[in-house]
């Protein structure tokens, strides 16, 4: 794409939360989510590897923590409140932006779906279920899920939007 087509998708202003982008890319992320890990629930022994690829197997555990199980001794409305309060600070942020076009908007729906994901986990079952291993070799990277994958690339997109070379950042 053209420097012109790139800044097309970030310029203006974002979609808002309830606008079809928006809601798509949330609801999409939300029943991706949970469909996957529905089908890892069903389908796939607990604690036992399936390989997939050369550095992906599947393998399903339950993860009463966030991110690489931390704070996984943390009571569970602790880690009930977290991904509310994310999600509340993301839709904050998201409705008082007023640049960063689609891609803004696309990186703000993934992040809340990824958030709303786990945060159904956690009300349903009272811990998020990961099924998806990165390793090297016989080394463990860390275990995750689509909520996971969601909360990883919302926040890279708005940091291409804003910190990126020709985003919507003021003229100094």
């Amino acid at each position: 794409m053209t420097d012109a087509a790139h800044s097309g998708w970030r310029a203006g202003n974002p979609a808002g939360p309830l606008s079809g982008l928006g809601l798509f890319v949330v609801a999409a992320t939300v029943i991706v989510d949970q469909a996957t890990k529905i089908l890892a629930d069903t389908s796939l022994a607990y604690g036992e590897p399936l390989p997939l690829l050369p550095i992906l197997t599947l393998f399903r555990v339950n993860n009463p923590g966030i991110a690489f199980s931390m704070f996984a001794d943390s009571s569970a409305w602790l880690m009930t409140l977290v991904p509310i309060v994310v999600s509340a600070v993301v839709v904050g942020f998201w409705v008082r932006t007023h640049e960063g076009g689609r891609l803004a908007a696309a990186g703000f729906a993934l992040i809340l779906g990824g958030a709303i994901g786990n945060l159904i986990d956690r009300l349903r079952l009272g811990h998020v279920i990961d099924f998806l291993l990165l390793h090297i070799g016989d080394r463990s990277l860390f275990v995750f899920n689509i909520a996971d994958v969601a909360l990883t690339i919302g926040p890279a997109l708005l940091l291409i939007v804003y910190l990126w070379p020709g985003g919507n950042r003021p003229a100094a």
